[in-house]
């Protein structure tokens, strides 16, 4: 590290956040975000059974009473479990984005099936879909995950519409989730963003992908139907490893996320190599601050590779075949200057530079 950077005195968080600051201590300001936040995460529990009952009772006379999502990672499938140990009635949704490693795909099969849960797999636009990809890449930006994220809770809108459910309830958590930063993928709700960096350069008319807007977002913000249940329990990540693997047959991937090969591929490699950004920091420092892990033992981690590299190669191979990259287009694209989310157009954008943007943000941190 030269003299201008800096790594937290409490977790492994440091100046590769750009926007990072320490108090006189020497801690980061994610983690004392997490302390602040903490304490009104730890008064959820009390609120569970009033949830649930609110859950039911919406629910009521309908085949189903939520939607959850589900991917064959540890959270989504943890709370896969955790509503039907809660007696709910669960539609589960998966998104088939062209990625899923076979053990992801055998964690949904097991899953549902162990537990009765009626899934419907919704398989996207293959060729729109990689020409978003190809075109995020091409835009210099760390937010080539951000079409799929987009994606998955667009199609968890649609279905919850479609069944007349009211309640979507995800695996998003806090304690294992606290740290973001900002600089290093954003964007994720907004469609104006999407477009416009494909507008730039896509090559394909986009007709069927799904996609959500401002009014979506702040919708879900306003109404509180999606819930991040996992807030709601002690949730400890390795106890509920241990837990789907005995119960439900589940496989482990390797890696937070890692059920997805593009995802693997994304955090282990594209972004460590183009800008620097080891998102394993993130992931270790929300343990940290959760006295799930020690900060020497992340320290440790941090010097291993994100993932083998036998397999990076595999992986970059696979991924430029599959986006029909030849070398001569990733070395550009290796190679191109960094941009950010603030390059593109965007619905956020579009609000910071209008001239009643203090009154905006007034009125929207009073909804949400």
């Amino acid at each position: 590290m030269n003299k201008e950077e800096q790594i937290c005195s409490k977790c492994v968080m440091d100046t590769t956040d750009p926007l990072i600051i320490f108090n006189d201590e020497g801690v980061c300001n994610h983690c004392l975000e997490y302390d602040e936040k903490i304490k009104s995460i730890n008064q959820n529990t009390f609120e569970l059974d009033s949830v649930i009952e609110r859950v039911k009772s919406e629910g009521k006379g309908r085949k189903y009473d939520c939607i959850i999502g589900l991917s064959g990672g540890v959270d989504s499938t943890y709370v896969a479990h955790l509503v039907k140990e809660l007696k709910l009635r669960p539609l589960a949704i998966h998104l088939d984005n062209g990625w899923n490693s076979e053990t992801a795909v055998m964690n949904v099969k097991n899953t549902v099936e162990k537990l009765n849960i009626d899934l419907i797999t919704y398989v996207i636009n293959w060729e729109e879909f990689a020409d978003i990809q190809r075109s995020f890449f091409l835009s210099g930006t760390p937010d080539v995950e951000v079409p799929s994220d987009h994606a998955i809770f667009s199609i968890l809108r649609k279905y919850a519409k479609k069944f007349k459910v009211k309640y979507v309830i995800n695996g998003i958590n806090f304690k294992t989730e606290s740290h973001h930063v900002l600089s290093w993928s954003q964007g994720h709700s907004d469609w104006k963003y999407i477009k416009s960096v494909h507008k730039k350069f896509g090559k394909k008319k986009i007709k069927t992908f799904p996609h959500g807007n401002i009014f979506t977002i702040l919708s879900d913000r306003i109404s509180n139907n999606w819930i991040n249940i996992l807030d709601y329990v002690d949730y400890n990540k390795d106890d509920a490893k241990k837990l789907i693997i005995e119960k439900l047959d589940w496989k482990d991937y390797g890696g937070k996320h890692f059920e997805s090969i593009f995802t693997r591929f994304y955090q282990g490699y594209y972004l460590k190599e183009k800008f620097n950004y080891d998102k394993r920091k993130m992931h270790l420092s929300s343990l940290i601050c959760g006295n799930l892990i020690s900060r020497e033992d992340s320290l440790k981690t941090l010097k291993e590779p994100t993932y083998d590299s036998e397999i990076q190669k595999r992986d970059l191979k696979f991924v430029q075949k599959k986006l029909r990259l030849n070398k001569q287009d990733w070395d550009n694209i290796m190679s191109t200057a960094l941009k950010s989310y603030y390059d593109y157009d965007s619905y956020y954008g579009k609000i910071l530079k209008s001239s009643y943007y203090s009154l905006i943000k007034k009125i929207i941190s009073k909804i949400i």
